[in-house]
């Protein structure tokens, strides 16, 4: 007899969990590899990096993408310049909020998902939006122009 904990983890029926059934069904259409984690998040790891996706089931529906990063220690020091950073971020970008939780960074995209919205795009945009908004924070918070790749100097 096989061993039941060695069985893929299979995604819930679409009519559990809609919204999260069909972002499953993305992931798997990008060869992304989608796990449900322990909280029920959709898990996936694209370019090297973990992400996460959030979705909210009922009369509104929301899809937060979401991925968490470690702040290096010798970066920790200076508080204000990472929520700075944070803020240049949030404010240059349209699609993604960045925050600080601990020292952790969080980059996040959120959707509300209408009836015949296209879920595979906003999952694709969303994932490219997020992953260059972590590129970009870490830029300038290191001081490095992301248009050159040359230090920034004081002042600019």
């Amino acid at each position: 007899m096989t061993d039941p904990t060695s069985l893929p983890n299979f995604p819930p029926p679409a009519n559990e969990h809609p919204l999260r059934g069909r972002v499953l069904d993305v992931l798997v259409d990008l060869g992304l590899a989608p796990n449900i984690d322990g909280d029920g998040d959709v898990a996936f790891t694209v370019n090297d990096q973990q992400l996460f996706v959030r979705c909210t089931e009922g009369d509104v529906e929301v899809m937060r993408v979401f991925g968490q990063w470690q702040i290096q220690d010798e970066l920790t020091g200076d508080r204000l310049k990472l929520h700075e950073t944070c803020n240049e971020i949030n404010l240059h970008m349209n699609h993604v909020k960045t925050g600080l939780a601990g020292t952790t960074l969080v980059v996040t995209g959120e959707h509300v998902v209408t009836p015949g919205a296209d879920l595979n795009v906003l999952v694709q945009v969303s994932i490219q939006v997020i992953l260059s908004g972590v590129h970009l924070w870490h830029q300038r918070v290191l001081g490095i122009d992301p248009e050159t790749g040359q230090p920034i100097e004081d002042g600019q």
